[in-house]
């Protein structure tokens, strides 16, 4: 099934009498074990339209698509403890990594980490929800033969216009200099204002301000490498 360029469909977990199955990835089965902070897909469908309810409190939801292993999400949320974090990671290994970031930095109270396809996500974010939105390293799929895979498409800006509040912000960081022309083309025509771009941050500096941002562990490795990272900057309006 495709739907506005996805290349995916709707998936539900195993049934969890399934999961201790030994060909399967032991990794499936410890997510499921941990608890908070981290949801299962189930979970975080069922907590469409009362996301206050998942972290027992009422705050402004931001959301990071794609966490890896969770320095970004984890650091935004000891930054920022009046924000509820959301993360959306599909791999099972890496919502695990997600996890223990949190808890190691305590923070637990604000941070959450679903498991779950960014291809989906009306399923379980309602229109308007959304007050903060970050993207760091999508993958490329650098091939045109992978073009339906790539994230940063008219599909996802139309599914951010619905899901964002007014004034909130999209924070996208990319080593792939056309992830961010293709979300910059994407917004046009949408209820969207670019506020910033950037080619190279190291050299240049980020749009956003820099005390208001996390090196990632993608990041840091170009860094290393002498290889630039690129920023957009984008407004709901």
């Amino acid at each position: 099934m495709t739907q506005f360029g996805r290349n995916t469909v709707p998936f539900a977990d195993l049934d969890p009498d399934e999961v201790t199955r030994p060909d399967l990835n032991p990794y499936l089965l410890l997510h499921r074990q941990l608890g908070p902070p981290v949801l299962t897909a189930e979970e975080a469908k069922a907590y469409l339209g009362r996301w206050d309810a998942a972290f027992a409190r009422p705050a402004p939801l931001h959301v990071e698509i794609g966490s890896g292993n969770g320095f970004f999400l984890s650091g935004m949320a000891a930054k920022h403890p009046e924000r509820n974090w959301l993360g959306i990671e599909i791999r099972f290994k890496r919502v695990v990594l997600c996890a223990k970031k949190i808890k190691a930095l305590g923070v637990g109270d604000n941070a959450r980490i679903a498991r779950y396809d960014a291809w989906w996500l009306e399923h379980i974010l309602e229109p308007g929800v959304v007050a903060g939105l970050y993207v760091n390293h999508p993958d490329p799929w650098a091939k045109d033969s992978e073009a339906k895979k790539r994230l940063m498409s008219p599909f996802f800006a139309a599914w951010a216009a619905s899901a964002m509040q007014v004034g909130a912000m999209i924070r996208l960081k990319s080593d792939h200099l056309p992830n961010i022309d293709a979300l910059q083309a994407a917004i046009e025509g949408l209820p969207f204002a670019l506020r910033g771009r950037v080619e190279d941050i190291e050299h240049n500096g980020t749009p956003w301000p820099a005390e208001d941002d996390v090196i990632t562990n993608y990041q840091s490795k170009f860094i290393k490498r002498g290889l630039p990272v690129h920023a957009l900057w984008v407004e709901r309006i």
